[in-house]
């Protein structure tokens, strides 16, 4: 595993490389820490849920609101719902367009997690990258998310390529989650 400060000049330049690569990253956000992969690489996919040991929806990071409204298939009304909680610290869930990220992280009627993070790194990016990029907290399913980093390389030295050191990520609350459902938003976590 490579480590790397989220400071460094060389840090997005070499998780882009990693994912494009089908590599594993682990992350800063504005929250916890993130196992990122090509949300569109089913065997990164694949290598993810092993790690996590599980399987099933994964939420992905957006650049911006228009770049993750552009990927919904939702109505106006509907996108005039989430667009108000669809910013830092939430995660909402909605319907996309087919093709957006692989099937396999994909949740009931093509629905996904998304997720526009308040952190430069994250933002950085998740612009210059091509393809969503998944964001599901560091930690095995089932256990708490780990943010320490000495914690989280004792744990996952050996299985991800790449960590982005942030230092102690302070709080360990992930993201609230809403879930568009109906013409509603549903508060699934806060």
């Amino acid at each position: 595993m490579i480590t790397i400060d989220a400071i460094n000049k060389d840090a997005v330049s070499t998780a882009l490389k990693i994912i494009g690569n089908g590599g594993i990253i682990i992350y800063p956000t504005d929250t916890i820490y993130g196992f990122g992969v090509d949300a569109t690489n089913n065997d990164a996919i694949d290598k993810l849920n092993e790690i996590k040991r599980r399987s099933g929806p994964i939420s992905v990071l957006a650049p911006n609101q228009k770049t993750a409204l552009n990927w919904s298939d939702i109505s106006n009304d509907d996108i005039n719902l989430i667009k108000p909680k669809l910013k830092r610290l939430t995660t909402i869930i909605f319907p996309v367009k087919n093709g957006i990220v692989s099937p396999k992280i994909l949740g009931n009627n093509y629905s996904l997690g998304v997720r526009i993070p308040d952190h430069p790194f994250c933002n950085e990016l998740s612009t210059l990258y091509p393809n969503p990029i998944t964001t599901t907290s560091v930690n095995r399913h089932g256990s708490v998310a780990l943010n320490n980093p000495k914690s989280i390389l004792k744990e996952f030295r050996t299985e991800v390529d790449l960590f982005i050191n942030s230092g102690h990520i302070i709080g360990n609350k992930e993201s609230s989650i809403f879930k568009l459902e109906h013409g509603k938003l549903i508060q699934l976590r806060s």
